[in-house]
């Protein structure tokens, strides 16, 4: 009988978690952090080695902008399952973060760390499609004096044409829009339309038409174009 008590105690308890745990995701997807930080700060109490409640603390954080706390929920992600390239990714992300808001001499003292960490993701993950990225932009925003350099930038853009040619043809893109090459990345926009045509292609082409070439009615007129082709 003893046994049976406990056995329904620890069953409760569970059901419990899993009912706060859903109740804090929810509020994540709502956008609500602050309120889910809170449940998931408890049920980190009751299970402090929790991998995804730890995950979700560590994007709350970047989130609310509080990047060492994100950083600390992230390396302690590694720590726990080492072979996880995601979890290298976004720790990779967030000192990223961390250095463009806190200005030059912060940025150098983590560059280093930043570039391994996506490095290490693709170690781990060879399709790792958000650590290109990552390791894209790393190469346009680093000073050539580090590292930077439009050669490895397209390099890693060409990888992602061979394993999502959409995300290598916007990957193209941003990288001629970076260097003002307007028409090119024109080109490579419509393309990853014309094989994609996701409503963040569409997004992409009438950014550049509005912010760059400084087109309103242009960039109207493609998004009106997504609008028309996705009627229900």
């Amino acid at each position: 009988m003893k046994a049976k008590i406990v056995f329904l105690l620890l069953i409760s308890q569970f059901v419990f978690s899993q009912t706060n745990f859903e109740k804090a995701e929810n509020l994540y997807d709502q956008g609500k952090y602050t309120l889910a930080k809170s449940l998931f700060e408890t049920l980190l109490k009751e299970n402090p080695n929790q991998l995804k409640t730890i995950e979700y603390l560590g994007d709350i954080s970047v989130q609310l902008k509080e990047w060492d706390k994100a950083i600390a929920f992230y390396q302690k992600l590694k720590t726990l399952r080492p072979n996880e390239a995601n979890y290298y990714y976004k720790y990779g992300g967030v000192l990223g973060l961390k250095s463009k808001e806190g200005g030059k001499w912060v940025a150098i003292r983590l560059i280093g760390d930043m570039k391994e960490s996506f490095e290490k993701a693709l170690l781990l993950d060879p399709k790792h499609i958000e650590a290109r990225w990552a390791m894209i932009e790393y190469y346009l925003q680093v000073p050539a004096l580090f590292g930077g350099s439009e050669k490895k930038a397209q390099r890693y853009a060409d990888e992602l044409i061979k394993l999502s040619p959409v995300d290598g043809y916007l990957s193209k893109a941003h990288i001629d829009e970076y260097f003002e090459r307007y028409k090119s990345a024109e080109k490579y926009y419509i393309k990853a339309i014309e094989l994609g045509g996701s409503k963040n292609t569409y997004e992409r082409l009438a950014s550049l038409y509005k912010v760059k070439l400084h087109n309103s009615e242009k960039a109207k007129k493609i998004l009106e174009q997504y609008q028309e082709k996705n009627k229900s």
